[in-house]
């Protein structure tokens, strides 16, 4: 029997040049020279068995009564299988699950390449589009989860105000002034808060405008009493936003670990640093240099525009999506690196003897930024053909260079702003009138379903099989 197959030397599996099929109860007879059309296949690959053992490695049972290969199978399926042998091409009918299918032909041992033409767009856009809906999906999750633990560390803070003198004032004050939104008060607290902080900001715009500038005796630029005015009041209210919300906070070691209190904390220091400078300049005339730190220090004032976070559901979403987008930040950036460090190396071979602004390499980066972002300050411009193709190049490059990272930083930012959406509104939905009470909104079974649904992917993830794999694999033996 050496190098023979079994069907040379028996009659058992082979009657004129056929086989008997059986996929589920769906019975066919198939001549062997057309499956040996497709050795590499499982009906072709059974045809060269040489035992028993080896024909039911391929098959699930042989009938050697009736002459017969059993395959437990989707029989609905099996008419493609049979049509692929006869035309050498696939076809996938729109009512099909693609992954089904996929599985299927697998398990025949057909390559999703034999998919014909007409098919095969519309085949792989079908399993490309659930993969979305995953991620979508896992989004919608992971913003569920990560609101519950937030509403309940929530609820743990308010719960903390039980059994202290005055906890219920307190609770509600805390409430009114960390969480804008939650009831009147709040609101009007907020409202108050960001017309304090925009007209320090205009005062502060104002005050670099030459009309409202005063000389002082040595005739250097003094600010306008009237805006000083406005900014002693905008220190004074910002000084009693934080003082009181460190009077009423829960946790006064967990204050300063959250990044707004940090924010309303640096709104104020430049101020009170300036203030002690100037005090110690005019007692101290030696030390006349740290008047520079203190005009430093006012600049600073530009930064309370932050403090607008607090107020705004869209900048915390902002926030929180450049700290989970490191990764495709720095694959933007790199990219610019890239393309400034070419572009710029080759406009500096071109243009160097012609152009002045384009003599050097570092010059030639500034050019290679400007014109990559698409900015296009014009202060240096390429003269020669070859300059302005290089340009042309660039601009293109940049665009594309762009693009690519930013539309997973934009569904980034879609997901952080669902998921502080509907923060908020469950917290606005709480009530603590008459103490704490049942938390609501939230379901700890359906918490704690979460959880483990999350560490039961994570384990499938790190067995390195997916769910279609694993269920092949199932069908498989």
């Amino acid at each position: 029997m050496t190098g023979q197959s079994l069907w040379d030397v028996s009659e058992a599996n082979v009657e004129d040049g056929e086989i008997r099929i059986n996929v589920g109860g769906f019975k066919r007879r198939l001549r062997s020279h057309t499956l040996l059309r497709f050795p590499e296949t499982r009906l072709g690959r059974l045809l060269l068995c040489h035992s028993r053992e080896a024909i039911l490695e391929l098959c699930d049972d042989y009938d050697d009564v009736q002459r017969e290969f059993y395959f437990d199978r989707n029989p609905e399926l099996f008419p493609y299988v049979l049509h692929f042998y006869h035309t050498g091409k696939l076809h996938v009918m729109a009512e099909l699950c693609v992954f089904s299918f996929s599985q299927e032909i697998e398990y025949w041992g057909i390559n999703e390449f034999f998919i014909d033409s007409c098919c095969s767009y519309s085949y792989h856009g079908r399993k490309v589009e659930p993969e979305q809906e995953k991620w979508d999906e896992q989004s919608d999750q992971e913003s569920t989860t990560s609101s519950f633990d937030e509403i309940l560390a929530f609820y743990n803070d308010a719960s903390k105000f039980d059994g202290q003198p005055l906890g219920n004032f307190r609770r509600q004050l805390w409430l009114a002034l960390d969480n804008p939104g939650y009831s009147v008060l709040s609101r009007v607290f907020s409202i108050l808060s960001i017309l304090v902080v925009m007209g320090s900001i205009i005062t502060m715009c104002l005050n670099s405008l030459p009309d409202f500038q005063i000389p002082d005796s040595q005739g250097n630029p003094g600010e306008d009493p009237r805006f000083e005015i406005v900014e002693h009041f905008g220190i004074a209210w910002f000084t009693f936003e934080l003082m009181a919300r460190f009077a009423v906070a829960p946790d006064f070691l967990k204050f300063f670990r959250n990044a707004l209190n940090l924010i309303d904390l640096m709104s104020i220091v430049p101020f009170y640093i300036t203030l002690v400078v100037n005090l110690v300049v005019e007692s101290t005339p030696t030390l006349a240099n740290l008047g520079r730190v203190a005009q430093v220090l006012r600049l600073m004032r530009i930064f309370r525009i932050l403090k607008l976070a607090r107020h705004s559901t869209g900048l915390r979403s902002l926030g929180a999506t450049l700290k989970y987008s490191y990764k495709e930040v720095g694959l933007l950036l790199l990219y610019l690196s890239v393309g400034i460090s070419i572009f710029s190396v080759v406009a500096y071979t071109i243009e160097k003897e012609e152009n002045e602004g384009l003599a050097t390499i570092p010059a030639c980066w500034w050019w290679a930024t400007v014109s990559m972002t698409t900015v296009g300050y014009g202060d240096v411009v390429p003269g020669t053909t070859a300059g302005k193709l290089t340009a042309s190049a660039c601009i293109l490059a940049g665009i594309l260079v762009v693009v690519l990272p930013i539309t997973l930083i934009f569904n980034k930012f879609s997901h952080f702003y669902r998921r502080q959406k509907q923060l908020e509104s469950a917290m606005r939905s709480c009530d603590f009138g008459d103490g704490m009470k049942e938390v609501p909104s939230v379901n700890l079974r359906d918490y704690y379903a979460h959880k483990v649904k999350s560490l039961m992917a994570s384990l499938t993830n790190m067995s390195g099989s997916s769910p279609s794999e694993l269920s092949l694999n199932d069908s498989l033996h």
